[in-house]
């Protein structure tokens, strides 16, 4: 038998070893619950999906087959909970990454607006309108029936109005001032002994959000001695329905903000001693 060095079996052994060790590495599945360091990337349209034990997507997050990317999180129902991105439904390919937050029913209770970049969407922000001692009136000239000053959240202003107008009837106006700069944004007539009802929609044109602007309610007989009187049924802001309700953009100079509004004029301050007839 010929003469082998014992360093060269002891060599041998070791190599068998470190392969029976290396094949059994092998099979073993490594751990998959941890990342205790470095990047986790998911990339060239992949997703990351999170289930619940019956396979109901409760989390996920990536690139949607439209090719935007989106985050999405779910009740354990399935229900939608909250969105970032254009794919919170099928038909849904708004471009701006809008944020929805969804109620258990169902409903979006919070959100940003789908056609005005700046403003906010849900929910709708009452607006501040108070009655003055002109309420009722009896001069023929403009003065101010309501007046208050808001920050502007949301992109569209609804007001509801009715106007009673005695003998020879009676004109109603709503302005609208921001940083020194107004405009009248309707106007219309008041036939003579009748409620005449008016609703006014408005996109806040130039305005930015939380800038404080003043909205106005004037009104005045045609004929004097005759009394014209405006009651405010409802004024809050909402969302847009279409593009065309965007307003235009908010000028450079419009940076007022709610917290810096002057106090209303001593002659159009809100009154304080009488309250709008019921």
């Amino acid at each position: 038998m010929p003469h082998v060095p014992q360093d060269v079996l002891d060599r041998l052994a070791a190599l068998e070893r470190e392969v029976r060790q290396l094949r059994g590495r092998a099979q073993m599945r490594p751990a998959m619950n941890q990342v205790l360091n470095g990047d986790v990337v998911i990339g060239e349209g992949g997703r990351l999906f999170v289930r619940d034990p019956d396979g109901t997507n409760v989390f996920e997050t990536g690139q949607s087959a439209t090719g935007d990317y989106y985050t999405r999180m779910r009740r354990d129902d399935g229900a939608l909970a909250f969105t970032i991105g254009a794919n919170s439904f099928p038909d849904d390919d708004a471009p701006s990454q809008m944020v929805r937050t969804f109620s258990r029913a169902g409903d979006i209770i919070v959100m940003d607006d789908y056609h005005a970049d700046h403003f906010l969407g849900r929910p709708w922000i009452p607006v501040q309108l108070h009655p003055t001692k002109r309420q009722a009136y009896t001069g023929t000239t403009y003065a101010d029936a309501w007046i208050g000053t808001t920050p502007a959240m949301n992109a569209v202003l609804r007001l509801i109005f009715q106007t009673w107008a005695g003998d020879g009837g009676g004109q109603v106006q709503v302005s609208i001032s921001c940083n020194g700069t107004g405009a009248t944004v309707d106007e219309w007539d008041c036939p003579a002994n009748q409620w005449t009802l008016r609703s006014v929609t408005y996109p806040l044109n130039g305005i930015p959000f939380l800038g404080a602007y003043t909205v106005g309610v004037q009104h005045r007989a045609k004929t004097a001695g005759q009394e014209v009187e405006t009651r405010l049924y409802s004024a809050y802001t909402r969302n847009t329905f279409n593009e065309g309700e965007a307003p235009d953009p908010p000028l450079a100079a419009a940076t007022l903000r709610a917290t810096d509004s002057p106090a209303p004029a001593p002659d159009t301050a809100p009154s304080t001693d009488e309250e709008a007839p019921s």
